[in-house]
């Protein structure tokens, strides 16, 4: 929808670039309006805007006034309005767990799996929904990643379809035990103490528990839920039990718990961009993930070619020119039409996001 300047609020999300004179945009589109924003568009004297018709946080933006437009044309919702939709629906699901009630398996599919099925047929999509994230909702963002994560992860690695419906289902319910986690703890903005750790350490536990005996849940998801934070060399929790003891689903589930929590605005911790987040984790998975997962995830967030037009941390944008296998998060880039840059011999750069 058209609004004008006036009727912005935070959270706004912009449909599309707001260009100057050279055509270099101003603030590009899907950018997640502050009040500073706000402000820069006045500076510019920019009369309106287009921005969606949902807020960052899945409620609905209605200004009071709006920019007529010749031709309204309807429309399927965006994946984007589709995601922000289940993680406002899992909040409250969440929360009626912290209030005691029981888990509707009916309800959780209801969720993920329409989503899932949308995100099938647009994979890319699934690596810049991390831009829509905030702090306050991360436990509800994360849950609801995982669980397109693990299903995609699955997709990735040739499971069947019913498999990969489960593996999203395994992934989105992994956190469910954290609803009975002390709140506070959930929220605090800081470091957590050795026994506020110990605490959350045993959500896993709380998850297996709450759907053990549901009996529409298969054991392989139950498995996954439980074993989601073990680790291959046994360094994990629950019970600290190594690969061989772990389910197939719980080495899927495990490595898209991680890079859903890196690549999400959490309480205490910024976000990391997919490129930087997986370059840690292909450094740090050396026994500790299954190597195929890792790999599929690399595929997926690796899923660049020639020509692809990217936004660097330090701020410059290029083309890439070159991908080596070895390391494709680190290609060679064309800045300008003199200047190129070989990201393997500059590690602290990383690809922020593909535009």
């Amino acid at each position: 929808m058209r609004v004008m300047i006036s009727q912005l609020k935070e959270g706004c999300i912009l449909s599309n670039d707001i260009l100057s004179l050279t055509n270099t945009p101003i603030i590009p589109k899907k950018t997640v309006l502050t009040n500073e924003h706000i402000h820069v568009l006045q500076v510019f004297l920019v009369k309106d805007v287009q921005v969606e018709s949902f807020l960052i946080n899945g409620e609905p933006f209605t200004p009071t006034e709006q920019v007529e437009e010749i031709e309204v044309v309807e429309k399927e919702n965006t994946i984007v309005e589709d995601y922000l939709k289940s993680v406002v629906e899992y909040k409250q699901l969440f929360k009626s767990w912290q209030a005691g009630a029981l888990v509707e398996i009916s309800k959780v599919r209801q969720i993920i799996i329409p989503l899932f099925k949308r995100i099938l047929k647009l994979p890319k999509e699934l690596f810049s929904l991390h831009r829509y994230t905030n702090r306050e909702d991360y436990i509800y963002h994360h849950s609801v990643m995982l669980g397109l994560l693990s299903g995609y992860l699955g997709k990735k690695l040739k499971y069947s379809e019913g498999d990969c419906n489960h593996l999203a289902i395994a992934g989105l319910l992994s956190d469910c035990g954290m609803s009975k986690i002390d709140p506070k703890i959930l929220l605090k903005n800081s470091s957590l103490t050795l026994a506020e750790y110990n605490n959350v350490k045993k959500h896993p536990l709380y998850s297996y528990r709450m759907i053990e005996k549901i009996p529409l849940i298969k054991d392989s998801v139950k498995l996954a839920v439980f074993q989601h934070h073990e680790r291959v060399d046994g360094t994990g929790y629950v019970l600290g039990v190594t690969g061989e003891k772990l389910h197939p689903f719980s080495k899927i589930v495990a490595v898209a718990d991680v890079y859903s929590a890196m690549t999400l605005e959490r309480p205490y911790s910024n976000r990391q961009s997919p490129f930087r987040a997986l370059e840690e984790i292909r450094r740090e998975s050396f026994g500790k993930f299954d190597m195929k997962v890792v790999e599929a995830l690399t595929n997926g967030v690796g899923n660049i070619s020639i020509g692809t037009r990217i936004k660097l941390s330090n701020g410059q944008s290029g083309e890439i020119v070159f991908i080596d296998k070895s390391q494709p998060t680190r290609p060679l880039l064309k800045i300008s039409e003199s200047e190129f840059l070989d990201l393997k011999n500059y590690r602290e750069i990383f690809i922020e996001e593909i535009i």
